[in-house]
């Protein structure tokens, strides 16, 4: 045999060895969304080139190259603006000032209310106030007595209006008053309250724990043990926790170690998940229904009007079934992360709202009746911790404060009043009062001749805008003036409870549209002919590279 021909028939059977590893690679490439949402690593690397670096008073009126007159008008609109929040809100303001500098959570908020280079001036000149003194029904009040309609949702906990959870909390504290703040025993609640989370799940087994992150850890942690595999998946931009194997990337100082970003509503995600035999577990946060692939939307990286949200609720069905039968062929196990959406879709959540099944949810938010919980329910055989054959081998998970007696006194009474009358009311025909009500604020909006539209996904909204521009971060200090609370991300998330009236809904409408008006009157809705999604990006582009070179 010739020697050619020797290394040409070696060379083949080395790639003829390597190829199904390589075909896998590639599948897992082809997977991942082509965004930087879809590659962490990449995001990472990125990020860390990303400058730091502030526009001066000039620039920051005039980043788009507005003409003298409507920067004039962006001044002063925002001179008045900044004065009526700083006199108005005044004791809140100041208490924000001084607790900032000991709180490190406002200290993050604050800077990354906008687009980072915008920051420092806004914060300089445009106080807001972080502090409340009471709610009710679907209102807060801050420390100068002034009112807001709430459209923060406490993050998701409020799903059926401040005046039930203060109940919920009052009534099950007074239940086990007698215990009191005692630690590692049960109390009874404890048992009733986990016959009827395995009635709502439809699963065997529940663990406790004290966040939604915990629980979601835990429930990761159970599906790795089992399995026996290491990876799990996750979809571009969904949110699970801010622990490491869940949030890859920016925001992250590890980098992921185990764990798979791959594209949401595609087959080639379902192609790798057949092909693996590494894949422990999916993860499926609902909410990113509303906006498949897409990061969690906030006003800090509203740099151009590039955000669109869109639900569809027959398209995400018919996904979640598909990956509901290809886990169950592959042994992998599905967990619905219903911390956020939990109950806000229904008493049967996202299992019920989709018709799907799956191994193992986690809950927390609303569960807790206003107190925070965090909750595994899965099946018999996932929810073990120890092998009686290796009683060595164990999945250790233990927490002081599981199982809290004044958070299960809650949980009781919240889920008591889930099957009351009010309640029922309120969840019924879901989908067509939000949609009816997101159709009255656009229509409105169109009305109104401002480039504002939103999207929902039942009572959980997001802004987009219509038109180019760079100052869309802006309109949550309009909304915030006409007496509307959103939480820190700004007009990326609005979530209302479910006891609005259509009388109270009517006037959030009402000021929405007003704070549009002004925005667009003070000029920062200026366009000029050539401004696109893509020179504004390109823009910053050639922007953060002189910075950084």
């Amino acid at each position: 045999m010739n020697e050619p021909f020797l290394l040409s028939a070696l060379a083949l059977a080395g790639v003829a060895a390597a190829w199904p590893r390589l075909s896998q690679r590639l599948a897992l490439s082809r997977a991942k969304h082509p965004s930087l949402t879809g590659h962490s690593r990449m995001a990472k690397r990125v990020a860390a080139l990303v400058p730091g670096y502030v526009y001066d008073e000039e620039r920051f009126y005039g980043s788009d190259n507005a003409p003298p007159e409507v920067q004039a008008r962006r001044r002063a609109g925002f001179t008045a603006l900044a004065a009526q929040l700083g006199t108005r809100h005044e004791k809140s303001v100041a208490l924000t000032r001084q607790a900032r500098e000991a709180i490190s959570d406002l200290q993050f908020t604050g800077a990354y209310r906008v687009p980072f280079q915008y920051s420092d001036y806004l914060r300089q000149h445009l106080a807001i106030g972080a502090f409340l003194q009471r709610s009710d029904g679907v209102t807060v009040t801050d420390l100068d007595g002034q009112v807001f309609y709430d459209l923060t949702g406490s993050y998701g906990v409020n799903v059926f209006g401040h005046d039930f959870y203060k109940a919920c909390i009052a009534e099950g504290s007074a239940r086990v008053a007698d215990l009191g703040p005692v630690l590692g025993s049960y109390h009874p609640v404890v048992a009733w309250n986990v016959s009827q989370l395995q009635q709502i799940s439809g699963l065997d087994e529940v663990s406790f724990h004290m966040s939604g992150t915990e629980a979601v850890m835990q429930a990761v942690r159970l599906a790795r043990y089992h399995t026996r595999r290491k990876y799990l998946v996750r979809f571009s931009g969904a949110y699970h926790g801010w622990w490491e194997d869940v949030q890859p990337g920016p925001g992250n100082p590890l980098p992921p170690g185990h764990t798979y970003t791959l594209k949401e509503m595609d087959e080639r995600t379902l192609r790798v998940l057949r092909q693996r035999s590494d894949i422990a577990c999916v993860l499926v946060n609902p909410l990113q229904a509303l906006h498949p692939n897409a990061a969690a939307p906030g006003d800090s990286a509203l740099v151009d009007s590039g955000r669109r949200a869109q639900y569809d609720r027959e398209a995400y069905t018919s996904w979640l079934k598909q990956l509901r039968q290809v886990c169950s062929e592959r042994g992998i196990v599905l967990i619905f992360d219903e911390v956020f959406m939990g109950f806000r879709l229904g008493i049967g959540g996202a299992q019920a709202y989709f018709g799907v099944s799956a191994d193992m949810v986690t809950y927390g938010k609303t569960l807790g009746g206003g107190l925070p919980v965090g909750v595994v329910c899965g099946r018999r055989e996932l929810m073990k911790r120890f092998r009686e054959e290796r009683p060595a081998d164990v999945c250790f998970a233990r927490g002081t404060f599981n199982s809290h007696p004044y958070v299960m006194g809650a949980m009781q009474v919240f889920l008591e009043r889930l099957h009351s009358e009010p309640v029922r009311v309120m969840l019924a025909d879901q989908d067509g009062l939000w949609n009816r009500r997101a159709m009255q604020l656009n229509l409105a909006l169109r009305e109104a001749g401002v480039p504002v539209q939103v999207a929902n996904l039942t009572s959980v909204w997001t802004v987009f805008y219509t038109q180019p521009s760079r100052y869309n971060w802006m309109l949550q200090f309009y909304l915030r003036r006409q007496g509307l609370a959103l939480s820190w991300v700004g007009t990326g998330r609005l979530i209302f409870s479910l006891n609005y009236t259509q009388a109270e809904f009517d006037e959030v409408c009402r000021r929405f549209v007003m704070s549009a008006q002004a925005m667009q009157s003070d000029g920062w809705w200026w366009q000029s002919p050539g401004l696109s999604n893509k020179t504004i990006r390109r823009g910053l582009l050639r922007e953060m590279l002189r910075h950084h070179f």
